[in-house]
């Protein structure tokens, strides 16, 4: 291991994977660049919580860092890493120029969890009613981070094409990384929970996303008073990490609307039920509750939003409805027909084994990381090389001042 290639990855936070969709996609990368030899130090500026990984049986090392500090900069001097990981383009504006000044040779990859200058578009275009605008100054910042990177990791299709189309982003500093599943098995399939055995409806999400607390209104003010009607002695169960007064506050018992807070496997309290639904009204990315109801052999009802880029040309497992009456029809339906529900849940089976298996994607994305040239990769992104450059280095300045500040 004495020459294994040094990969530094820094978190906004230390991965939960119990907690959301990005935890759960950054243990994945973690895992991938293990099982291909690489050695992984993950730092994070971010206090640890009771729920964030254990990396202690992995061999990953992990270091507490300082934001805005020169400490960071002797850490990567004396690590010296050959790729870079910044989650989430805020931690490239945080971190990216002093790593650009102490380990100019390294790759950088950002991993942009979703776009979220595209999540906000959407979140403000819900909110007010108008059209969505998606030249922001969050784009602003985002896109120029994407540019200022070597590459950066895009999980939704419909993401690439956004970049690519609208922001005019060249395709070479772009990677279609989707979640990196376990394909699902006849030995799965046997093990599932059947149809008889199954009850109730689900819906999982982390509160501290805008896109789930809006679903979950959703749920509690327009969907379920309509499906409880239709299916009197069916209850709704609201799974999610970190619940504030005002989600625990929705809890209804005699409408059988329950707020049941954090899950600790998310596919195995998922298992357990008959359908998720998910009516999302914004949001961008691959939505992760998706993959775990697959996983879990759970049909869904969701709307295009939610579904976004996530099956191709493959049928859904279950249903996709924007019409929130009709929605509630195909809930009904789902939840009494045993063959449509028989199907919904083999069309899963399908999307993950054809869209997300991990065996399709890992090796090239890693064979790639290997054989870039660097050099002529940078030389074709000279927008990239003018933002990287110092006159335009603001988040530089801006963190230099800081540290200036804080030692007064």
């Amino acid at each position: 291991m004495m020459n294994a290639k040094k990969l530094l990855i820094i978190g906004l936070v230390w991965p939960e994977p119990t907690s959301s969709a990005a935890g759960t996609r950054m243990i994945q990368l973690v895992d991938l660049f293990l099982h291909k030899g690489y050695e992984i130090t993950f730092a994070s500026a971010a206090s640890k919580s009771d729920f964030s990984y254990d990396f202690s049986a992995t061999g990953v090392i992990e270091q507490e860092i300082k934001l805005n500090d020169e400490s960071f900069n002797s850490f990567l001097k004396t690590l010296n890493p050959s790729i870079v990981m910044f989650d989430r383009f805020m931690v490239e504006e945080q971190y990216g120029w002093r790593v650009q000044q102490e380990c100019p040779d390294a790759l950088r990859i950002l991993d942009t969890e979703d776009l979220h200058c595209l999540r906000n578009a959407r979140q403000q275009s819900n909110k007010k009613q108008t059209e969505i605008d998606l030249f922001s100054d969050t784009a602003k910042r985002e896109i120029a981070s994407i540019l200022r990177c070597d590459l950066s990791l895009i999980i939704s299709e419909m993401e690439m094409k956004i970049l690519q189309e609208t922001f005019k982003i060249d395709a070479s500093l772009l990677y279609y990384l989707p979640f990196l599943e376990n394909e699902i098995t006849e030995e799965t399939i046997r093990n599932w929970i059947p149809f008889e055995e199954r009850t109730d409806f689900v819906f999982i999400g982390n509160f501290l996303h805008e896109p789930n607390w809006n679903t979950v209104q959703v749920l509690k003010t327009k969907i379920w008073p309509a499906l409880r009607k239709k299916l009197p002695g069916v209850s709704m169960n609201i799974y999610g990490a970190y619940p504030s007064q005002k989600v625990l506050q929705l809890e209804n018992k005699n409408e059988r609307f329950f707020i049941r807070g954090r899950a600790a496997d998310a596919q195995e309290t998922i298992s357990k039920h008959r359908i998720l639904l998910a009516p999302i009204q914004f949001g961008a990315g691959v939505k992760g509750k998706f993959i775990d109801a697959m996983q879990a052999g759970t049909p869904s009802v969701t709307t295009s939003i939610g579904a976004e880029a996530m099956k191709g040309s493959l049928d859904w497992n279950g249903f996709i409805d924007d019409d929130l009456e009709d929605f509630v029809e195909k809930a009904v339906l789902l939840y009494q027909n045993k063959t449509a529900w028989m199907l919904a849940q083999q069309n899963g089976v399908r999307i993950i084994n054809e869209r997300y298996s991990a065996l399709k994607f890992a090796d090239d994305f890693i064979y790639l990381v290997k054989k870039l040239d660097l050099l002529a990769h940078r030389q074709q992104n000279f927008i990239g090389q003018i933002l990287n450059h110092h006159t335009a280095q603001s988040t530089k300045y801006m963190s230099l001042w800081i540290e200036e500040k804080n030692k007064k």
